[in-house]
C-alpha cells in the first residue's frame, strides 16, 4: 500500500532531552579540545596511562560557566524543537500517541477497473435493492484507477430510506470488501458530535473522536465512517453553555478542501482527513440542514419486496448452515406476513433466522 503524509507536524528524536543534549555537547567540546592538545610523546612514554587520561580529561573539561552556557543552549534547542514540531502544546503522552504517524499512513487502493467491477458486482449481488448506492461507489472506484490516485477516495454519501433496509449493513459490507477499517457511530447516542470528531479541553470530558482514533489504530487514511440515523443527533452543551451539533461538526470533514487540513479539536493539530469515506444514514433527510445536504445529496432507497427479503434469508441461512427446512420455514413466515399487510425488514428477518438457528441447535432432552 502507498503511504501519504497525514499530520502537519515534525517529529524529532524522543530520546533527546536537555540532559542527553548536554552530555552530547560536553563530549563534543572535549573532543575538540583533545585534538588541540600537544602530543608530548616522550612524557607519554614515562607517564602512567591512567594518570595521562586523568590529566587529559581535566584539560578538556568545560568550566562551570561553559556548562551553564551548554545547559542554556540545550534548553533553547528543546524549546525550538517543540515549537517547530507543531506539537509543543501537547503532553509527552499525547506526542507519543501521535508518533505512529511519523512515517505517514497507508492508503487502500483499487488497482484495476476490473477489480472495481468485481467488488461492485459482489456487493450488488448481495443487496440488489441498494443499486443506486452501489453504483456511486462503483463509479468512484473506477475513477480512482483512471486518474491514478494513490488510494481510493469515496464521495460522502447519505443513504436515506425506511429503517431496516440494510443501510448500515451495506456500509459495513462495503468496508469488508474493500478491506478498509470500518467504524459505526450511532448519532442517537449522547454527544454524538464528540463521538465522531472529538472534543476540546473545556468540555466535560475531552477525548479524540472516533474518526481519528480509527486511523491511529489501523494506520489507514481511508477508512469508512458510518454515522447512523444522522438526522436524530442532538446537540452537546459545554460547561460554559456553548452548543455543538453533529451536522456542524461534519461539514469541514465532508468538504475535501477543508478536510485536507482539518484541525482536530482535541489535539489542536491539523490532519489530512480528505481520504475518509463517509456514509451517513437517515430515515428522513428533510430534517437535515441544507449545508449538509449540499455536501451529501441523499441517495433515496425504497422498502424491500418479499422476494428481496426471502433472497436475503436464503443467503444468510446458507452462511449460518441452516437446514433447508429451517430456511423454508422462515421464508414462509415472511410471505405470510406480507400477505396480511405486515412489513418485514432485514432486522425482523435476521431475528427470525436467529430464532430458527437457536431451535435447530438446541439440545435434545431424553
Amino acid at each position: 500500500m502507498p503511504r501519504i503524509p497525514f499530520i502537519e507536524a515534525r517529529f524529532f528524536n524522543p530520546d533527546d532531552t536537555t540532559y542527553t543534549l548536554e552530555k552530547r555537547f560536553v563530549q563534543h567540546l572535549r573532543d575538540l579540545r583533545s585534538r588541540e592538545q600537544p602530543d608530548t610523546s616522550a612524557g607519554a612514554e614515562r607517564a602512567d596511562i591512567s594518570e595521562k587520561a586523568a590529566r587529559r580529561r581535566h584539560a578538556t573539561s568545560p568550566s562551570e560557566q561553559e556548562r551553564a552556557r551548554i545547559k542554556r543552549r540545550a534548553d533553547l534547542l528543546i524549546e525550538r524543537r517543540k515549537a517547530a514540531s507543531g506539537m509543543g502544546h501537547l503532553t509527552r503522552e499525547h506526542r507519543d500517541r501521535l508518533a505512529v504517524l511519523r512515517d505517514g499512513v497507508r492508503l487502500v487502493a483499487i488497482t484495476t477497473e476490473h477489480q472495481a467491477d468485481e467488488l461492485a458486482a459482489e456487493l450488488h449481488g448481495e443487496m440488489p435493492w441498494m443499486a443506486s448506492a452501489t453504483e456511486t461507489v462503483w463509479q468512484a472506484m473506477r475513477r480512482s484507477v483512471r486518474e491514478g490516485w494513490p488510494g481510493l477516495r469515496l464521495p460522502p454519501m447519505l443513504l436515506d430510506g425506511p429503517p431496516g433496509v440494510g443501510k448500515s449493513h451495506w456500509a459495513r459490507r462495503l468496508g469488508q470488501l474493500l478491506t478498509v477499517p470500518t467504524a459505526v457511530v450511532e448519532a442517537t447516542s449522547e454527544n454524538a458530535s464528540f463521538g465522531v470528531v472529538g472534543s476540546q479541553r473545556g468540555w466535560g470530558s475531552a477525548y479524540p473522536g472516533r474518526v481519528l482514533e480509527t486511523i491511529l489504530q489501523a494506520g489507514v487514511a481511508n477508512p469508512i465512517l458510518v454515522v447512523d440515523e444522522v438526522e436524530k443527533a442532538g446537540k452537546a452543551t459545554s460547561n460554559k453553555g456553548h452548543t455543538f451539533g453533529l451536522a456542524e461538526a461534519l461539514l469541514p470533514l465532508l468538504e475535501p478542501m477543508t478536510a485536507k487540513r482539518w484541525n482536530c479539536p482535541y489535539y489542536q493539530v491539523k490532519f489530512d482527513m480528505s481520504w475518509v469515506g463517509w456514509v451517513l444514514t437517515s430515515n428522513n433527510y428533510r430534517l437535515l440542514p441544507e449545508p449538509l445536504l449540499s455536501r451529501c445529496p441523499p441517495v433515496r432507497l425504497r422498502e424491500l419486496t418479499p422476494t428481496e427479503v426471502n433472497d436475503f434469508v436464503r443467503r444468510e441461512g446458507a452462511k449460518r448452515h441452516l437446514s433447508a427446512i429451517a430456511v423454508q420455514t422462515v421464508t414462509e413466515a415472511v410471505d405470510h406476513a406480507y400477505q396480511h399487510g405486515m412489513r418485514i425488514d432485514l432486522r425482523i428477518a435476521s431475528r427470525l433466522l436467529q430464532r430458527a438457528e437457536d431451535l435447530e441447535r438446541q439440545p435434545v432432552w431424553h
